[in-house]
């Protein structure tokens, strides 16, 4: 090790490389300050709130096939089920706070230039903790979507967290409402405001990504091919992990409270 640079041996998808695992010596750490800066979160932060992450390891979300709740073929078929899955996730949101790494990335749109938080994560944690220019480009557990107009609408009273199918106030004739959720099969939501900000952007940073997920996944592309510098603070090298320039492993709560200090310095 030299230079505060601890080198990790991976290996993934046949492939082996190193990545360079950087320790938290903010001396040695550039400044964002006057910078543009675009964040992609993914289900690592949340988890560390308590949410629920993706998958489990068996495939499984919550004890359900992905088939089975999280794509319009379920929603065709057993609307009941994915309605009363969807439910107990939005109940699940008036249960779990914001962790340290919520709050360090609102504490980092204060003091640059320009900032903009992707997220992958459906719930509120990000605005709860202080962001306020986020995109979330798989929708929001918060907000529901009338099956006719497409319009979506805040519903989050008791009487809106209930098992019963909700309907819509936008229509003179009151529509059912889905989830308003990129399911599988899916476009994800604001792609065109995505590609923009990171096309301007002079850092790009992932937090708590598995890189599986696309289009996300390929974003830190973009932002490479445009310029940007490429950082990444994850718990595990995610299957993207050689694309970033400087990789910072550890729960996002532990570090990267220390990390935004360093950069605002």
């Amino acid at each position: 090790m030299e230079d505060g640079i601890l080198e990790i041996k991976i290996q993934m998808n046949g492939m082996s490389g190193r990545v360079n695992r950087n320790l938290i010596y903010p001396n040695h750490m550039a400044s964002m300050l006057g910078s543009s800066v675009v964040i992609l979160t993914g289900a690592g932060i949340s988890a560390e709130s308590g949410v629920s992450t993706f998958r489990d390891n068996d495939g499984l979300w919550e004890e359900h096939r992905i088939e089975d709740v999280a794509t319009p073929h379920a929603w065709e078929s057993n609307p009941e089920l994915v309605w009363h899955f969807y439910q107990t996730r939005r109940r699940q949101l008036l249960e779990v706070k914001p962790n340290p790494a919520h709050y360090a990335l609102s504490k980092l749109e204060d003091g640059v230039k320009e900032f903009t938080l992707i997220t992958q994560n459906v719930d509120d944690l990000h605005e709860r903790g202080g962001s306020s220019n986020v995109i979330h480009m798989h929708g929001r557990l918060r907000t529901l979507r009338c099956e006719v107009s497409k319009k979506y609408e805040e519903r989050m009273e008791e009487e809106d967290l209930q098992n019963d199918f909700l309907f819509c106030t936008c229509c003179a004739e009151p529509n059912r409402v889905r989830p308003d959720i990129v399911w599988f099969g899916e476009m994800p939501m604001h792609l065109e405001e995505i590609y923009e900000a990171i096309e301007r952007c002079d850092y790009f940073m992932v937090i708590g990504s598995s890189g599986h997920v696309y289009p996300a996944a390929g974003l830190v592309n973009v932002a490479h091919s445009c310029g940007a510098k490429t950082i990444l603070v994850n718990f595990e090298p995610p299957a993207n992990a050689f694309a970033f320039d400087e990789i910072h492993l550890g729960k996002a709560g532990e570090i990267l409270p220390d990390l935004v200090n360093s950069w605002l310095e």
